[in-house]
């Protein structure tokens, strides 16, 4: 069964039926919120949301590990996450969809194994690929059918949050190789990977990062939530597509 995570602006599933809510305890404290059970035109999915059903959970306060431990727990045997981040390429303007395959972490203090504490074995997992390739394969294939333009690939960059960047830690996120800038990727990925659940994210372009293009000067916050606002309906119509055998 299909997890959907929703990010900023997929606080709800639209279209999400005979939905049924399971607050799930895990070892590792409370989930953001209870997990969702729903069909997506027909097929059966669960759903959380990342930053708590009235978002009001900041990226650096979620309980990643209590998530990924719930969604697993509830039967989930493959993850897409939404999320909403920055274009540091011009070309990623405001509503492209983009179905990154690199991730770079810059957050600190984070929970970000489960791996942890003095019972523990020390383990290492492979992340030189932090995406399920399959769910990558699979989502741009559906996008294709749909003739939905989406981005193949790309470096997502994660920030500590919850303020946004500035101009500089953007221009060195962009040598460091980085496309997309977001706060929610890591340890989120990383933690899917421990508990080997198969993980991948549809990125949705917001806005250019700070002192890119549009936001040369500064970001506009309604501008923002105007473009998430007209960009949901498609990852809605992705994210039907995508469930479908």
């Amino acid at each position: 069964m299909y997890a959907i995570i929703g990010g900023s602006g997929l606080a709800k599933l639209a279209g999400l039926d005979e939905v049924r809510r399971e607050v799930v305890r895990t070892p590792y404290g409370d989930p953001s919120s209870p997990v969702v059970f729903g069909k997506l035109d027909g097929t059966p999915i669960v759903f959380l949301a990342r930053h708590g059903h009235g978002h009001t959970l900041a990226p650096h306060v979620i309980n990643y590990r209590a998530n990924l431990w719930a969604l697993q727990q509830v039967g989930a045997s493959e993850v897409l996450a939404v999320a909403t981040v920055g274009g540091i390429l011009a070309e990623l303007g405001p509503g492209t969809l983009v179905v990154p395959d690199q991730v770079v972490d810059y957050t600190y203090g984070r929970r970000h194994t489960f791996f942890d504490g003095p019972d523990e074995p020390v383990t290492h997992v492979d992340f030189t690929h932090p995406y399920h390739e399959p769910i990558r394969q699979r989502l741009l294939s559906k996008a294709r059918l749909l003739q939905l333009p989406v981005v193949e690939g790309g470096t997502y960059g994660c920030t500590q949050g919850p303020r946004l960047e500035s101009a500089g830690e953007i221009r060195r996120m962009a040598r460091d190789g980085c496309t997309l800038v977001g706060m929610t990727g890591m340890p989120e990925a990383a933690l899917a990977r421990e508990l080997g659940l198969p993980y991948a994210t549809l990125a949705v372009v917001a806005n250019h990062a700070a002192g890119v293009g549009s936001s040369s000067q500064s970001i506009s916050m309604p501008d923002v939530g105007k473009v998430l606002d007209a960009t949901m309906a498609r990852v809605r119509v992705l994210l039907a597509a995508f469930v479908q055998a």
